[in-house]
């Protein structure tokens, strides 16, 4: 049993709940309701969903290799693919946020702070 992985799926979890609890209302709805033309809202609400996906399926990923369904030598490569993901979707939130001209951007651009979580306690699981 892997703590470190394990943690991770439950960060996954959290991150997923707040994904289609508060991502819905704080992004998907107001978007659906702009002026933005139809093509592009609907490539935004799959995108949305993109995510959803890749959220779900690491979190699943996470948890296998935690509670040792999936053997260490076949989950190494399928971690290092999930912690390198997020740890980038970390940073280049973080890019965005200190390049925007958004008011508290680290506050309302906040989805750097749970996928640095996911990253850095799957690749401390590989490593300890």
């Amino acid at each position: 049993m892997n703590y470190f992985f394990i943690a991770a799926s439950v960060m996954g979890l959290m991150t997923f709940i707040g994904h289609f609890s508060y991502g819905r209302q704080r992004y998907i709805i107001p978007m659906a309701e702009s002026d933005l033309e139809p093509v592009v809202k609907e490539e935004i609400h799959c995108l949305f969903h993109f995510v959803s996906v890749f959220i779900v399926l690491s979190t699943f990923v996470l948890a296998a290799c935690g509670f040792d369904v999936i053997s260490s030598m076949q989950g190494f490569g399928l971690v290092l693919f999930v912690a390198l993901n997020f740890g980038m979707f970390a940073i280049w939130q973080l890019f965005l946020a200190f390049d925007s001209e958004i008011q508290s951007p680290y506050r309302n651009l906040f989805q750097w702070a749970p996928f640095a979580g996911i990253s850095i306690f799957s690749l401390l699981g590989i490593y300890f």
